[in-house]
C-alpha cells in the first residue's frame, strides 16, 4: 500500500525524533537500525525508504536535538535560569532529552566526518547563544568556556552514580562557578 507524501513526511518525522533521544541515551553505535525504527514505530525495513545510511540519520538526529535544545535555552527567563536547568539533577537523569553536547561529546569524535560536522555546528550555536547575552570584548571566549564547564560539569556528574555525593557536588559547584562568572561579566 503506498503512503501520501505527507504520510511518509510524518513517518520520516518519528524516525529523526525517535533517534535523537536514543543517540543521547545510548550513542551513536548504541543504537541499531532495528533499534531506531521500532522506537519510531516501525519495522527495520522501511529504514532506507527515509534515509540512505545511519550515518545521514545520525547527523539529522543529532542537529535536531542541538535544534530542541535552543528551543529549551529560548524559554528561560535568563541566563542563571537556564545554568539552574542545565546544571540539574533533572538533566542528568535524562540525557535523552538533554544536552547532545554533554551526552555525545566523548561518542562523536569516533564518528564520521557529517557527525562531527553537526557537532560542531551545534555547540557553535550554543557558543554564539551564550556570547549574545555576555557582554564585553571576550564574549566569545568567555562563552566557550562556560560551554566547556557546562558541558564537562554534566558529563562528569553523569559519570558517577546518581546516589554517590559528588554526583551532586559537582552540578552544584560547577553551577556557582558558572553563576559568579556571569555575575561578573553582566
Amino acid at each position: 500500500m503506498r503512503i501520501s507524501k505527507e504520510q511518509a513526511a510524518e513517518n520520516r518525522e518519528r524516525v529523526v525524533e525517535a533517534a535523537s533521544g536514543l543517540f543521547r541515551e545510548r550513542g551513536f553505535d548504541g543504537v541499531a537500525v532495528a533499534d531506531l525504527m521500532r522506537a519510531a514505530g516501525f519495522t527495520h525495513g522501511g529504514f532506507y525508504n527515509h534515509f540512505p545510511t545511519k550515518e545521514a540519520l545520525s547527523a539529522e538526529a543529532l542537529s535536531r536535538a542541538f535544534e530542541e535544545m535552543a528551543g529549551v535555552r529560548a524559554k528561560a527567563a535568563d541566563m542563571p535560569e537556564m545554568l539552574s536547568g542545565y546544571l540539574s539533577k533533572a538533566a542528568r537523569r535524562a540525557p535523552g532529552k538533554t544536552c547532545p553536547a554533554a551526552a555525545l561529546a566523548g561518542d562523536v569524535a569516533r564518528q564520521p566526518a557529517p557527525i562531527r560536522e553537526a557537532f560542531a555546528d551545534g555547540v557553535a550555536g550554543m557558543i554564539e547563544n551564550f556570547a549574545d547575552q555576555i557582554e564585553g570584548p571576550d564574549a566569545r571566549a568567555r562563552a566557550t568556556v562556560l560551554l566547556a564547564q557546562m558541558v564537562g560539569g554534566l558529563m562528569l556528574s553523569r559519570g558517577v552514580p546518581d546516589d554517590h555525593p559528588l554526583a551532586d557536588g559537582i552540578l552544584k559547584a560547577v553551577l556557582a562557578d558558572c553563576l559568579a562568572g556571569i555575575r561578573v561579566a553582566a
